[in-house]
């Protein structure tokens, strides 16, 4: 784990992510405390990323639960398989044995969450529950005891407990509020999007390749974009596949005809694309020089 503040913030550079202050904080003290973060911010903002990078920096595997409506235990936590089971019934049968228990955990079909408490891993992974609120509320009772105790308890077996507890991310994009319960069990940030500055830094490290005036327009472009009355405001990925895109057509400059032409790349909602387009023209004057 990281030593300090500085030391988690470097980590997370080290591998292209720029973090203020406050994620880097909140980040160390999750780690140091053993608890959950709960990130949570717009889509597009590096949620999501923030996990990716953190299983890269401590060297250890990146297990993703992807939440959807009707998610439930079966698909998050485990199932039994029941084929295996009914072979193994059979198989006692034509045997003339009498049949074992088919309830063990060697029958145990072991989903997302299960394979984070695994007592059989060396090391603590990092855990991703992602996109938390698309999930039925119902669902967040199944976290519960495994925020609280990192375990999970079956019927048929008992309580499995985790012998490393695994850095465990969860992100929002607060579609809907997510219980009070469940929050209270973890360390909670807000990443808003980024300023000009720090934007500018993340394509620089993501897209060096990108001519250094092309990314400061384009960054400029996109926060200018984000000030206008949108259904869905573009997030920082929105902006990193726009420049890689407007690099392919080696661009030098941002010029009306070519960011018109790519605006799909920046918004998603046919209405937002509209709305832009008739001050387009206007945005990449503010941004171009002279």
């Amino acid at each position: 784990m990281f030593d300090s503040i500085e030391e988690t913030s470097s980590e997370l550079e080290r591998f292209s992510y720029i973090a203020d202050s406050g994620l880097s904080t909140s980040l160390f003290l999750a780690l140091k405390m053993e608890r959950p973060l709960f990130l949570e911010g717009e889509p597009g903002v590096g949620k999501t990323e923030v996990a990716k990078v953190l299983s890269q920096a401590l060297e250890t595997p990146l297990i993703r639960l992807q939440c959807y409506e009707g998610l439930d235990i079966n698909h998050a936590v485990y199932e039994w398989n029941y084929p295996r089971q009914l072979l193994e019934i059979q198989a006692h049968r034509e045997s003339g044995s009498s049949t074992e228990d088919i309830f063990r955990e060697e029958f145990l079909l072991k989903r997302p969450l299960l394979q984070a408490i695994d007592q059989s891993r060396d090391r603590a992974p990092v855990l991703l529950i992602d996109e938390l609120d698309r999930a039925d509320e119902e669902f967040e009772s199944f976290l519960l005891e495994l925020l609280s105790e990192f375990q999970v308890t079956i019927p048929e077996i008992g309580t499995l407990k985790a012998r490393h507890k695994p850095v465990t991310i969860i992100t929002s994009n607060r579609t809907r509020e997510i219980h009070d319960a469940l929050k209270r069990r973890c360390i909670y940030h807000w990443i808003p999007y980024p300023s000009l500055e720090k934007e500018t830094e993340i394509v620089r490290r993501k897209l060096p390749d990108v001519p250094e005036a092309l990314t400061r327009q384009i960054v400029a472009f996109v926060q200018s974009v984000r000030a206008q009355d949108l259904y869905k405001q573009p997030g920082v990925s929105e902006t990193l596949d726009w420049a890689e895109a407007l690099d392919h057509l080696n661009s030098e400059t941002l010029e009306l005809e070519t960011v018109e032409a790519t605006l799909g790349f920046l918004l998603k909602y046919q209405d937002d694309v509209d709305r832009v387009r008739r001050v387009t023209a206007e945005l990449v004057a503010e941004v171009t020089p002279g």
